[in-house]
């Protein structure tokens, strides 16, 4: 059984708003909803959990009842932070049915159908997977406000979602290191542990909202790769 984990609990604070931004309207639907329907449409993908914020949990709850969401078995409360939403929403799965867990963002609306399959298909070979892109501007780094030197970008990677896992190797990473607030996403839960990950090319359109002008952008983004697929 392969699971998809979409987290959705954060405030958005930068995003402006009265609700956060996976809440936010694109195409006629909200953001969460198009990022679930994504997996909801990948047939490597049995079951879907979604974490949101306590306060949004019964009106979220009732109005994913207006979708055609099948797969969706869960929603719950997430905690006070990322890895703590995860670690609820991998509380929920069965552990004596779970294979896979594809971990993803619920302001990430536009990832293609085959970079989720792509990333599922690496964990079950390596353990865990993770979708990157390259880095396209030029690196500074920069120290007291000086800029020390420019990075080395070729071996630099832009880590996306859904970074996927074995269930045994993601709940291995939680039971060394637990919901700590440092780590900024999943797969560093696994290499906290010397967890080998492998990196899979995904789509540099696969982008995560965060600020209010890019919802026009992204809507750009998925109306096209909506055109692609549905021919």
């Amino acid at each position: 059984m392969n699971t998809a984990i979409i987290v959705a609990a954060g405030e958005g604070t930068r995003f402006g708003g009265d609700r956060p931004k996976q809440f936010s309207e694109i195409l006629g639907k909200p953001v969460l909803i198009h990022s679930i329907e994504r997996f909801e449409r990948n047939d490597l993908i049995h079951e879907i959990v979604v974490v949101v914020a306590d306060r949004e949990l019964a009106q979220f709850s009732a109005d994913s009842e207006n979708y055609d969401l099948p797969k969706l078995v869960s929603v719950v409360a997430g905690g006070r932070s990322r890895s703590e939403s995860v670690l609820n929403g991998l509380a929920v799965i069965r552990s004596d049915e779970a294979d896979i867990v594809a971990i993803h963002d619920g302001a990430r609306p536009v990832v293609p159908q085959a970079d989720i399959t792509n990333a599922i298909k690496a964990a079950e070979r390596t353990g865990a997977a993770c979708l990157v892109a390259p880095i396209a501007d030029t690196v500074k780094e920069v120290d007291e406000g000086l800029i020390v030197k420019t990075v080395d970008r070729r071996s630099l990677r832009r880590a996306l979602t859904p970074q996927c896992f074995k269930y045994h190797v993601i709940m291995n990473a939680f039971e060394n290191i637990g919901p700590g607030e440092l780590i900024t996403d999943d797969c560093g839960l696994v290499e906290a542990v010397g967890g080998e990950i492998a990196a899979v090319p995904g789509s540099s359109f696969n982008i995560k909202i965060t600020f209010a002008h890019e919802l026009a952008a992204t809507e750009l983004f998925l109306r096209r790769l909506l055109e692609q697929e549905n021919g």
